[in-house]
């Protein structure tokens, strides 16, 4: 899955506005033009179309948490966290802390999307890399989940 991919399925799954995405870019740090935003969501062969890097994607995820969550000031003492490299363990993570979601909601989300998961297979994707039980995210595994997100957003509106 591309990050362009990844973009736009978030946005229909939880049909984002144009508006509520600007603000993710700009709570981050990265304020877009409109233009560039909408180059941003065509896809990979209409004309205009921008390719999205993993760190502006990374900066709308945070800025998509912080949105929902509030921003998180560094404690006293505390240095700025490190940039972390973007994967789809991380994206899914980041959608999972800005929706507030419980262990039993992606579990729902992945049974819409037709993808049975088991709490331990679902802890295994959110573990730090070097742990041994650690599971990476596949691409079909987060294109089932943001399908499911829809479904599961459009139920609960």
């Amino acid at each position: 899955m591309t990050n362009n991919d990844v973009l736009r399925s978030f946005r229909y799954a939880l049909d984002l506005k144009d508006s509520t995405l600007h603000a993710c870019f700009a709570d981050a740090g990265e304020p877009l033009a409109p233009a560039h935003l909408a180059a941003l969501l065509k896809r990979d062969e209409e004309p205009g179309f921008e390719p999205l890097s993993d760190t502006l994607l990374s900066q709308f995820l945070d800025g998509f948490v912080s949105l929902r969550r509030g921003k998180r000031e560094p404690r006293p003492g505390e240095a700025p966290a490190a940039s972390v490299e973007l994967s789809n363990n991380r994206i899914l993570r980041a959608v999972r802390i800005g929706l507030e979601l419980k262990d039993t909601d992606v579990l729902a989300i992945m049974s819409l999307a037709d993808t049975p998961l088991s709490k331990t297979e679902l802890s295994a994707l959110f573990r730090r890399e070097d742990h041994r039980n650690y599971q990476p995210c596949g691409n079909q595994f987060l294109r089932n989940f943001l399908k499911g997100l829809g479904l599961w957003h459009r139920a609960r509106s």
